[in-house]
């Protein structure tokens, strides 16, 4: 008997026993190991209510987990197991929370499943790390700096403004173009999240598409004038950044827009607003504490406290 006790695989190889008839071929992973288990799951409802880039994303820590432990015994997926692999990835948090959020994902659906009898990622906390990932976060020096390679009218610009002025994701900045504007304001519901945004076109993002050559249903779009998909569109902009000699990256211009919202005054609820995060949003609280103790700290500089203490006349 090949399968876990219990299993349907267990008790269909149980019917031909007691019937007599050969048990058919092994095909696929090995029943009880880890790489079967994840086989399992990408069959689920669980994993397709999950958005396609998130799928995407754990699927990638799937295929290489099976490298390395997919023969394993799911037994063998122990505390002591995703402690370890979560801190060989210590100096990349993002990842390292990532990595650990495909494991709960991937055992919690098994043990509501009956597949194994305890969660090995309970109680394992994420490491701290940046408010929404490890994307460095535009400089305003960084910002000139582009600003100064690529002028209004070039493609390459108007990617730029759309990403800083929008706050949109990559994604969903590919995809808006003018059946989304209506009196100025631009409706989009974002891929990631479902959340739907609703913000204006500002002044200096509508002067660069007024002076871009778009497309016929998307601003942005390659010199074929066909939509972008979202990782060509990557590698074509992070050339662009690589040739404003700028380290940046198109998500990195989304949080560099925060941080401008922020130190114009922006509160959490208009920044959740803005850029499609959900109410008592981590990433805006983030943003918005920075900002406000950067605000104290200049504030301090301006009006420094007396250096000598002040008495009653007592």
């Amino acid at each position: 008997m090949r399968a876990p006790y219990g299993s349907p695989e267990f008790w269909r190889d149980y019917r031909l026993a007691v019937e007599g008839k050969p048990v058919a071929a092994a095909t696929g992973p090995t029943p009880g190991t880890l790489s079967w288990l994840i086989a399992k799951y990408l069959t689920t409802a669980e994993w397709r209510e999950l958005k396609p880039a998130t799928r995407k994303q754990r699927h990638g820590f799937y295929r290489a987990m099976e490298k390395t432990a997919g023969n394993e015994p799911l037994q063998a997926i122990d505390r002591r197991a995703i402690l370890a692999g979560r801190d060989r990835r210590r100096d990349t948090p993002y990842a390292a929370n990532n990595f650990l959020k495909s494991l709960r994902g991937l055992f919690r659906w098994a043990l509501d499943a009956d597949y194994v009898k305890a969660d090995p990622t309970h109680g394992i906390k994420l490491l701290a790390g940046t408010n929404e990932d490890g994307f460095h976060a535009w400089t305003e020096e960084e910002l000139e700096r582009f600003e100064a390679t690529w002028a209004v009218g070039t493609r390459q610009r108007l990617a730029f403004d759309l990403l800083l002025f929008t706050g949109l994701r990559r994604g969903d900045a590919v995809r808006l173009g003018r059946p989304h504007v209506r009196n100025g304001e631009f409706t989009l519901r974002t891929e990631k999240t479902g959340m739907v945004v609703v913000a204006p076109i500002l002044p200096p993002l509508a002067a660069s598409i007024a002076a871009t050559a778009t497309g016929e249903m998307t601003f942005l779009a390659t010199e074929r004038g066909l939509p972008f998909g979202k990782e060509s569109f990557g590698n074509w902009f992070g050339k662009a950044c690589r040739e404003a000699k700028c380290p940046g990256s198109a998500h990195g211009l989304r949080k560099a827009g925060a941080r401008r919202a922020v130190e114009e005054g922006a509160t959490e609820a208009q920044l959740n607003a803005l850029f499609g995060w959900a109410d008592g949003s981590r990433e805006s609280a983030t943003y918005t504490r920075t900002a406000n103790r950067a605000k104290l700290a200049r504030e301090a500089r301006a009006t420094p406290a007396p250096s000598i203490p002040v008495r009653d006349q007592g």
